[in-house]
């Protein structure tokens, strides 16, 4: 059955609106993530990685090619301290 021709306007404005989210967020998406494209399925030893590279460099997706960490990392300890009563 075709489409009447009084819906092919808003039906356009839909799918238009449709791409126009879809882009917004991939868009959003790409730049929390530095540029580079999102990950998937992120399993403990990944979630590691990415705090040590984080605070390595300041951001999750930035790698250092130094095998000399800088002298801020001696300090910046993953483990969290917690309050003794």
């Amino acid at each position: 059955m075709p489409v009447p021709f009084e819906a092919v306007l808003h039906m356009s404005m839909v799918v238009v609106m449709f791409g126009v989210a879809g882009t917004g967020y991939n868009v959003v998406r790409r730049l929390a993530e530095d540029g580079k494209p999102i990950r998937h399925s992120l399993d403990d030893w990944e979630r590691m990685m990415m705090k040590r590279d984080e605070r390595l460099t300041g951001s999750l997706r930035g790698q250092s090619t130094n095998p000399i960490a800088p002298k801020e990392f001696a300090t910046n300890s993953a483990w969290s301290t917690e309050k003794l009563s």
